[in-house]
């Protein structure tokens, strides 16, 4: 760990949240003269305070350890390149236009993978004039079922979140071209061109 790099990133992430070394030190219960070691390179917060300084700064913990937080390129929010992350643990769905650090119920979560729809996992579109009827002809159990149905368009995401107890099936406005997505709960996301 390079104390001068941790020092650097804490002192730029408090002048962003336009916060003193005083009031930092404050919300910790600690002399703001550590504020200012760290920040000169002179040593590192102690393992017992990083969670509270990464609550405060709004970063992650590695993020301060590396004293780097490796920004990701501009891509000026094209939908096509939406990535979805879910958690195994809660079902929670979070979607991102590029790579991100995400993490939920304190596990790091990776972006899915989409394979092309199978005999399993087949997506059905219907077009019914002004709207698409969408249907996964999938088990939808407690324990195996598909968990939301998207549609990704150049300038457009939808998203449908679906429970077991309901079938995997939905309406979609006819919008344009692009892909649909189905997440199985069990066998991970399905994809389906739609033209």
């Amino acid at each position: 760990m390079d104390c001068s790099k941790v020092g650097y990133l804490i002192s730029t992430l408090r002048k962003e949240k336009c916060m003193t070394q005083k009031e930092i030190a404050d919300k910790m219960n600690i002399s703001d003269k550590t504020i200012s070691k760290w920040e000169r390179g002179l040593g590192c917060p102690d393992v017992s305070l990083l969670a509270e300084l990464s609550k405060i700064l709004g970063v992650n913990i590695e993020k301060i350890l590396s004293g780097d937080l490796e920004e990701n390129d501009k891509d000026g929010g094209n939908m096509k390149r939406t990535k979805f992350y879910v958690c195994k643990n809660c079902g929670n769905v979070i979607t991102s236009t590029s790579e991100a650090d995400l993490s939920c119920c304190g596990r790091k979560l990776d972006y899915l993978i989409a394979k092309p729809e199978d005999e399993t996992h087949k997506i059905s579109v219907t077009d019914m004039g002004g709207e698409y009827f969408i249907n996964v002809d999938h088990p939808m159990h407690k324990n195996h079922f598909i968990s939301f149905v998207a549609f990704v368009g150049y300038d457009k995401a939808l998203i449908a979140k679906l429970y077991p107890e309901q079938n995997a099936e939905l309406h979609i406005p006819k919008i344009q071209r692009g892909k649909l997505y189905a997440y199985c709960s069990e066998h991970g996301l399905w994809s389906k061109e739609l033209r």
